[in-house]
């Protein structure tokens, strides 16, 4: 018997009307490739649990949405996906706006499938090993928080960890606007306190 989550349906019912029938495709795949799947809420994102594990997690904005795997960084069959945003656990194929843009259902079966083995085998998310070396500020990046006083008072107060996000995220961008993008966003998520990945984290 499917599991499906009441509140799955009011979050697909409220998305963007071209986002609704991307989801409702990609959930009826995760169910039919995973019949042992659970759905929650996590995050404020749909969230497919396999075994007590997060598998998957879809999402939706105002004008995309995706689908991620929490094990993404281990997945073979994700190599050869290009995206066009930086590809994170919660945007595994980048920005979806119709379903033709999804990968075939084969690949999409491949890619639950390799998620579902990982998870058996008990891999988990790897995280970046601490440092203590703190991480060189880009000069353009100071020179943007010394526009802005409550941001560069947020940096400089931050973590090393805090920092480190933010300045890896800057100097891994490919192109200058892209860069500029996310130094524009970061300013003022720093100027609000927030850690780059701040949409992910759990609340407590």
């Amino acid at each position: 018997m499917k599991k499906y989550n009441t509140k799955v349906d009011e979050y697909i019912e409220k998305s963007q009307d071209f986002a609704k029938p991307i989801l409702n495709y990609i959930r009826e795949i995760v169910h039919e490739i995973c019949p042992d799947i659970e759905e929650a809420i996590k995050w404020k994102f749909p969230t497919f649990m396999y075994k007590g594990k997060i598998l998957c997690s879809m999402v939706s904005f105002k004008q995309y949405c995706s689908l991620g795997f929490w094990l993404h960084n281990e997945m073979k069959t994700l190599k050869n996906i290009e995206t066009d945003v930086e590809k994170t656990n919660m945007f595994s194929l980048g920005k979806i706006t119709k379903i033709e843009n999804l990968p075939a259902k084969s690949l999409l079966k491949e890619m639950i499938l390799e998620a579902m083995e990982l998870t058996d085998m008990g891999v988990t998310l790897k995280k970046a090993p601490s440092s203590k070396t703190e991480t060189e500020v880009p000069d353009y990046f100071h020179a943007a928080l010394e526009q802005n006083k409550k941001a560069l008072e947020k940096f400089t107060k931050g973590s090393p960890s805090f920092r480190k996000e933010y300045i890896s995220w800057l100097t891994e961008a490919k192109t200058e606007t892209t860069r500029n993008k996310r130094m524009e966003q970061a300013i003022e998520w720093i100027s609000e306190g927030k850690a780059r990945n701040w949409k992910y984290m759990t609340k407590k």
